[in-house]
């Protein structure tokens, strides 16, 4: 019989990026992820050690690669420990996709840090990896092993359905966003915006227009990250002088990075909607916050991928047309 259907059985391991969320997912497979000691020398190097026999068994690894650079170096760790343990394979499960916005060479002499991250992960070891909405679509093929790439969209649009928004309008706040928000726009049975901004420098955003009907509608803004806020809070304003009755947003990852906080906190916004794919300590937190959990969805993908079941027919991608 092939060796892929001899593994032995499931362990689950996290780092230190998102233990909430590991142990969400924990209890759900009725795993505990804390099988690993993770410590830093005093000269901040990372040690790891798994702590439990992982032989021939079938290791899933939950980390999210945020900053610090540290969150990709544990992860590199734990898939290194797992292979010298004769682990028969490793899955590295990373909600967040760090630096997936280096996807290209956009000018001279800039690395591509999204191919490079994939391959440390490859060289590391990892047989597999279980992501959610990278970046951009076309990183899966940075990797030479095979990815299940998840969506939040499900998670997402469950939430904003069952709020009954009316007269919706699902706005993208840029290009980049528009096939992430048209899909959400098909499954909520709204209109569909765009806003044509331009950036003038990195973390700066400056909006020109709104293409698309938004007068006296409930507008939804969705993007995949929400980093400094700048783009989003820019966006709601926008919105708003142009006569949107209320507005929305959403994004699958809460980097939350420099003021971000502050400028989301202060926009005329009803609800931010955000996933738990990056921990959000409580100072990060504000009143009009809402964090929807993808713990289900990360779940059913491990067990899926570890009893050999279909990943890409229990989750449905976006709907872009």
């Amino acid at each position: 019989m092939d060796d892929t259907f001899r593994r032995g059985p499931l362990l689950l391991l996290c780092g230190r990026a998102n233990r909430p969320l590991a142990a969400e997912i924990g209890e759900l497979i009725g795993k505990s992820p804390d099988g690993a000691t993770i410590k830093n020398f005093a000269d901040g190097e990372i040690f790891v050690r798994i702590d439990r026999n992982a032989r021939g068994r079938d290791v899933f690894i939950i980390q999210s690669t945020t900053a610090p650079a540290d969150n990709i170096m544990e992860l590199l760790l734990l898939i290194d420990a797992a292979k010298r343990a004769s682990a028969a394979r490793v899955t590295a499960v990373v909600p967040y996709f760090g630096y997936g916005r280096q996807d290209r060479k956009d000018q001279p002499r800039v690395a591509i840090g999204a191919k490079l991250a994939a391959n440390l992960m490859v060289a590391a070891g990892a047989d597999r990896v279980i992501s959610i909405d990278f970046h951009q679509h076309q990183i899966q093929g940075f990797f030479d092993i095979p990815v299940d790439h998840l969506y939040a969209a499900p998670v997402l649009t469950k939430y904003f359905r069952e709020q009954g928004l009316e007269d919706l309008v699902v706005v993208a706040p840029d290009v980049g966003s528009a096939k992430m928000a048209r899909g959400f726009a098909k499954r909520l049975g709204g209109t569909f915006a765009i806003i044509d901004k331009r950036r003038p420098t990195a973390n700066v955003a400056e909006v020109l227009n709104v293409v698309g009907e938004v007068e006296g509608k409930t507008c939804l803004l969705a993007d995949d990250m929400v980093d400094t806020g700048g783009t989003l809070a820019n966006a709601v304003v926008a919105l708003k002088e142009r006569g949107a009755k209320a507005v929305y947003a959403c994004a699958t990852h809460a980097l939350l990075s420099g003021k971000a906080v502050e400028r989301l906190a202060e926009a005329p916004l009803e609800e931010m909607v955000v996933t738990n794919t990056i921990d959000i300590p409580e100072e990060r937190r504000f009143p009009n916050l809402k964090i929807l959990s993808v713990a289900d969805l990360l779940a059913k993908a491990i067990d899926h991928v570890h009893s050999n079941e279909s990943v890409s027919q229990l989750f449905e991608g976006p709907v872009d047309h």
